[in-house]
């Protein structure tokens, strides 16, 4: 008998498999139909596209007409193809795509940078990063560099950070025990941490297993972004989408159930779930183990950071969009996006005090987040005409961030400063001490131990600070903090929220303090610069609608096959596209390629499959 006579009767002989055969079969009759009838568009990206880097420009003025640009009326060019609400690296890069291939693209920023989370900040001859701290996967010629050298056309540099890219601390005083993370390759990673317990190579090998089987099914869950709406949930509701890929079996697995799945070892499960607070602090045994294995395998061959601080990226993805014809206009913040007779978007509203100002374009992407481009810039009736809301079953917003940017007098090299992230815990019980410290009120938060600290040196990890900032450096920390210890104050003015406010504020970021000289006791007298910023000042700078700086929750019901797919660049409402950290994962290269998964649908062109024949190109080149 041969194969496809045994393949039949073998279909034939099981029901289930002979469902996905026949359906299988009629859905790709169907995605080849569509795809005769659909032209593809334009390739954006280029061989000849990048040019040898110009040298950092550290001119403030000349860095302030790219990158703040003020809003006019009269600056906002004719014949727009598209608009694009908000300026963070989702939002550039699908402006910097459809600017590629010729189309006039306007971008709005509420902020007075453009940048979103990528834009840093300079006071008393400081610079601060706010949410660029070290960024995987930037070495030459990996997938995600090509696409970013496209969208700067090469003038974006990275400083590679060190090899032992992260340290966890768990406990303080003479209690600390270090963990030193490597990076490399997985065999590094691997050897790093069969070096820290030996008896439990089983248990590493396991969580390893599960990297790279995240490799393998992250690309097929893809697949649901970009196919047609009714294609998913046939391949959702028929069950074929689990004969394709193991990614949604993986996904409702919780990181704290796996672990205690295969070790008893509470630091070894601690270090292995160490930098859940990079996807937002959603805790282990909420966080989804796909989730954590993506964020590991990120950095597991290197971290980096942008050579000549993160507003580089916006700085040279701003001029691609400007040869176009488009532009990148601040202080513009879009109150509403307007919808025509049939029920399509077709412009947006910025409101101005001297009065609102309607803008038209045929194509409206939100790079504003889910909950504000559905609760807040959609008029109610058309989100209640789409049970907008209705279609996210699980997803709510993340726990609310705290920072304290932190001056230093001296050196990198005269204040002995790692170019590497310490991740600092009271303790090895993760869920614990996130769960308790959440729980109190702001009086007893500032006046408690901080349970985990994110410390970063920026200055470290820049081999221009030197130069642009000599004699001094800048640690920036970052914790979790509750939304309603300061929801009293939501509606008070920037530095007019009086002294309750203060105080609270300050009590965190000096418990925060303490902790850092804990570990670098050699800064106690090198500080020149100290002030911290709350989930208010995340709500006004990154319009964040309840602090928190990445969006929605990356929790397990985040990731369910339903939810993962609605959550998508296409909407129900005509012309109205979605782009940033929400539709794919958070981070900079979460919310990088939701941009490229935007222009995907747009274009209507397999732009992953154009980086990788780019790579290819470049590799045989070489």
């Amino acid at each position: 008998m041969s194969i496809s006579s045994q393949i039949v009767t073998w279909a034939f002989a099981n029901p289930v498999l002979l469902a996905i055969c026949v359906i299988g079969a009629l859905l790709a009759m169907l995605v080849a139909r569509l795809a005769s009838k659909l032209k593809p568009g334009p390739n954006p990206f280029a061989e000849d596209c990048a040019r040898p880097p110009a040298p950092v420009v550290s001119d403030s003025s000349a860095r302030d007409k790219v990158i703040k640009q003020g809003f006019t009326p009269q600056r906002v060019p004719k014949d727009l193809d598209a608009i694009v609400i908000g300026s963070g690296i989702g939002g550039l890069s699908i402006a910097g795509i459809l600017s590629k291939v010729g189309k006039k693209v306007l971008v709005l920023e509420q902020h007075d940078q453009a940048g979103g989370c990528c834009h840093t900040f300079t006071e008393k001859g400081y610079e601060f990063d706010v949410g660029i701290h070290y960024i995987g996967e930037m070495a030459n010629n990996t997938i995600t560099r090509i696409y970013i050298d496209q969208l700067t056309e090469g003038q974006l540099t990275w400083d590679p950070i060190d090899k032992n890219f992260d340290t966890v601390v768990i406990g303080d005083g003479k209690n600390k025990k270090f963990f030193p993370m490597q990076s490399g390759s997985k065999d590094w990673f691997r050897n790093s941490l069969t070096s820290l317990f030996p008896e439990e190579e089983a248990a590493i090998d396991k969580f390893i297993f599960y990297m790279k089987e995240q490799r393998k099914h992250m690309q097929t869950a893809f697949l649901l972004k970009i196919l047609p709406m009714s294609i998913c949930q046939l391949l959702i509701s028929t069950g074929m989408i689990s004969a394709m890929t193991k990614y949604f079996k993986y996904a409702e697995i919780s990181l704290q159930r796996f672990l205690d799945s295969v070790t008893e070892n509470k630091d070894l499960k601690a270090v292995l779930s160490y930098c859940f607070g990079d996807y937002g602090e959603t805790i282990p045994e909420d966080a989804s183990l796909m989730m954590h294995t993506l964020l590991m395998n990120h950095y597991v061959y290197g971290g980096f950071y942008p050579r000549g601080g993160a507003s580089e990226i916006a700085f040279h993805i701003v001029p691609v969009i400007e040869k176009s014809g488009g532009k990148v206009l601040v202080r513009a913040p879009v109150s509403e996006i307007l919808i025509d007779k049939d029920g399509a978007a077709c412009g947006v509203r910025v409101a101005r005090t001297t009065g609102d100002v309607d803008i038209h374009a045929p194509l409206i992407i939100s790079d504003a987040g889910l909950v504000n481009t559905y609760q807040k810039l959609l008029p109610l009736e058309t989100v209640k005409k789409h049970d907008l809301m209705d279609k996210f079953k699980g997803t709510r917003t993340a726990l609310a961030g705290f920072s304290v940017f932190v001056g230093l007098k001296g050196t990198t090299e005269e204040l002995k400063l790692p170019a590497r992230q310490y991740w600092s815990f009271t303790n090895n019980d993760l869920n614990g001490i996130t769960k308790t410290y959440a729980n109190l009120t702001a009086e007893e938060a500032m006046n408690s131990p901080v349970p985990l600290i994110f410390i970063s040196f920026p200055s470290a990890k820049d081999s221009t600070w030197d130069e642009r900032y000599p004699g001094k450096s800048a640690c920036t920390l970052v914790t979790l903090a509750n939304w309603e210890w300061f929801q009293e104050w939501e509606k008070t003015r920037m530095h007019h929220r009086g002294a309750d406010y203060e105080a609270i504020k300050k009590g965190i970021a000096d418990r925060m303090w303490e902790r850092v000289l804990d570990l670098f006791p050699q800064l106690e007298d090198k500080v020149d610069y100290f002030e911290a910023g709350s989930p208010l000042s995340n709500k006004y700078y990154l319009a964040a609608p309840a602090g928190e700086m990445y969006g929605l929750d990356h929790n397990k019901e985040r990731f369910t096959a339903e939810t993962w797919t609605n959550l998508r660049p296409e909407t129900p409402i005509p012309n109205l596209y979605l782009t940033g950290q929400d539709i794919m994962t958070c981070g900079f290269a979460g919310a990088l390629y939701a941009g490229l998964m935007c222009g995907t649908k747009l274009l209507n062109r397999n732009l992953i499959g154009d980086l990788v024949s780019l790579k290819a190109k470049k590799k045989k080149a070489k």
